[in-house]
This record gives C-alpha cells, structure tokens and sequence, in this order.
C-alpha cells in the first residue's frame, strides 16, 4: 500500500497528520478539536478532496476532544467526499468524543468503525 505522508499541521492542542493508503486519505487529529484548532483539520481535509482524494478515513484514537465547531468540521467534509462520489469514515472513537457524536445524532450521519484497520478495509458495518 501507498503510505506516503501528505503532511502535517500543529497547533499547541491540535496536531493533524495526513497521509494517503491506497485509494484512501488518512486524516489523524491528536488532541483538541474545538474553535481554535478547527481550521488545522478542515484545511487538510479540504486540500485532500481538491486532490481527487475523496474517501477520507479519520483516525480519531487520539482525539481527545470535540465541541460543535469540530462537529462541523466533519459534517462538512462529509458532505463535500459525498459530492465527490465519496465520504468520511470516522474510526477509533474515544467514548469523550464518541458521545458528542451519540448526543448531537451525528453518528446516524458517518460511517463509523472500531478500527482504523476496519475502515481501511471497507468494513462499513463498523
């Protein structure tokens, strides 16, 4: 498989790190996803959908936090990978995040698996 690193951004509570695995954009935030930070995952996000890479995998096992901002972040993406033909698939959840997800009704809208590995397998039944 492909496993070249497409790149990173870093703020002092977000770092986001990307890299494409075969036909797929992997997006991996580690630490806080909230107002401040939303826009060093929604730029990755953004640059890999303007590069044909429309189904994108976020490997949120070292999300430790998510407000609404970065719920939207998603959702937008999501929506712009379902445009392209694709779409976002969540993986790894940390119950803290899981349940923002659970309470907003946002996992009815993803794809959401227990593993990175599932995800990049295509296990869409979780």
């Amino acid at each position: 498989m492909d496993r070249g690193t497409v790149g990173s951004a870093q703020s002092g509570r977000l770092l986001v790190e990307v890299r494409q695995e075969g036909s797929n954009a992997v997006v991996t935030p580690a630490g806080e996803l909230d107002h401040h930070t939303a826009d060093l995952l929604r730029d990755p996000l953004e640059d890999c959908l303007a590069k044909g890479l429309s189904r994108l995998v976020v490997d949120c096992s070292r999300l430790e936090f998510c407000d609404s901002t970065g719920l939207n972040v998603l959702l937008g993406a999501r929506l712009k990978a379902e445009a392209a033909g694709g779409g976002v698939h969540l993986a790894g959840m940390q119950p803290v995040v899981a349940r923002v997800f659970e309470i907003t009704g946002a996992d009815a809208v993803f794809t959401v698996h227990d593993s990175l590995e599932a995800a990049l397998a295509g296990d869409d039944a979780g």
